[in-house]
């Protein structure tokens, strides 16, 4: 099997990684890649499930030794990026690689894999409501809730150059909708 990748990224707070756990529950031939960040654990979290959790220190001496396909300071001197033994991995399980990943880590992903590679940019209704969802995610402070924001509208003038865009206004009609884009894409009946 040739194996393919299936990229979701969004702004904080548009949904991706919800709609990639409901498409991981759907018997489709995908794995989710387990990303590496230098960011605390939320609750819940855990190493080598949800992330890789590195020290900054870890995360640079592996940027030195080449081992990352694509790597970001997505917030000063917070880190995030996949690292090469990740993809072999799932394709070494036959299985197509699906990454939840920044704006900027996505279309590096795309730029480095090209048509083996499908891009899907989570778009969120409005700013208002990804406003109120990262409020209500509770997981993080008033001032990072504007970072994120002030990003995210940065983030939302590249939606043009993903190969989809989802609007995720109802989780189910988007949750349907990326499904059958990777079906078409893998070409699965």
């Amino acid at each position: 099997m040739e194996g393919k990748l299936i990229i979701f990224s969004a702004p904080s707070g548009s949904g991706k990684t919800t709609i990639v756990n409901h498409l991981l529950k759907q018997g489709l031939p995908l794995q989710f890649s387990v990303s590496a960040c230098t960011r605390e654990p939320r609750e819940n979290e855990k190493d080598g499930r949800d992330y890789y959790f590195l020290t900054s220190e870890e995360f640079k001496k592996r940027i030195e030794q080449n081992a990352f396909i694509e790597w970001e300071e997505v917030y000063e001197n917070q880190f995030y990026g996949t690292l090469k033994t990740e993809l072999n991995r799932i394709w070494n399980l036959n299985k197509h690689v699906v990454f939840d990943v920044d704006v900027a880590g996505g279309l590096n992903l795309k730029k480095k894999f090209g048509s083996q590679a499908l891009s899907i940019f989570v778009m969120p209704p409005a700013i208002s409501v990804l406003k109120e969802r990262l409020e209500n995610r509770s997981t993080d402070s008033p001032e990072t809730i504007k970072i994120r924001l002030e990003k995210a509208k940065s983030e939302l003038n590249y939606a043009d150059k993903f190969d989809r865009v989802i609007i995720n206004d109802q989780l189910n009609n988007a949750v349907m909708e990326a499904c059958n884009a990777i079906k078409d894409f893998l070409d699965l009946k």
